[in-house]
């Protein structure tokens, strides 16, 4: 796989080479359909999941039956990590967005490795932080921005980490439902169609099944509010 998949901020990227070929070389690989259950929330299991060329997504149930999107993860990430290093149940869901190529890594196997290579083991502490980081400065935007500027900096993340360039713009096709991108940006989905309806109106953003392509970047940053 080439090494541009796997974005520096992923754990494989930031891993040296030869620790990357030592953990990909620990787990079991798999081949996974698009819909697919990787891990099922309240699940008790013991394995890490290593994204090798994956697209994923995070949710957790709702007590309405509805399903929040936390998170989207991409080749070169783990899921799972938390569970497998303590022996708690499965906090979320995650579910291939398309077919993917999977690491799997047993409980024991992956500490053993932690274990041998210390400098993995800080850089699963720093994914752990910068995800707790992450999950703090988005419960801010929801208490301080409208719907519109959490909408735009939620598709920028996307555009900027998943997107493809063409000649119509940045096409993010990951086959997010309304209502998941509406639990993303802390919105009800009323809200979000409005704000989404703003941005096509503004020729920023268009929008087919399943896919956004963002046309006016830097139209969509300044809305974001980004430094």
């Amino acid at each position: 796989m080439e090494e541009a998949l796997r974005p520096p901020g992923t754990f494989l990227g930031r891993l040296q080479p030869l620790t990357r070929e030592r953990l990909l070389a620990v787990g079991v690989r798999r081949s996974v359909k698009e819909a697919q259950v990787v891990i099922r929330e309240g699940a008790l299991e013991s394995y890490v999941v290593l994204l090798d060329e994956a697209l994923v997504k995070v949710t957790v149930a709702l007590s309405d039956g509805r399903h929040a999107l936390l998170a989207i993860r991409v080749s070169g990430d783990i899921v799972g990590e938390i569970s497998a290093l303590n022996g708690t149940p499965r906090t979320a869901t995650v579910t291939a967005c398309r077919p993917s190529v999977i690491h799997i890594i047993h409980r024991q196997a992956f500490r053993a490795f932690l274990r041998d290579y210390p400098e993995a083991a800080l850089e699963v502490a720093g994914i752990v932080a910068d995800r707790l980081r992450w999950a703090n400065r988005r419960r801010t935007d929801f208490t301080s921005y409208p719907v519109r500027i959490r909408l735009a900096r939620v598709l920028w993340e996307l555009a900027v980490a998943y997107g493809r360039r063409t000649p119509r713009g940045v096409v993010v096709d990951i086959r997010l439902t309304q209502d998941e991108l509406a639990t993303l940006c802390g919105a009800a989905e009323i809200s979000l169609q409005k704000a989404l309806g703003g941005l096509r109106a503004d020729g920023i953003i268009e929008t087919g099944y399943r896919e956004i392509v963002v046309r006016d970047g830097e139209a969509l940053r300044s809305i974001a509010d980004l430094d």
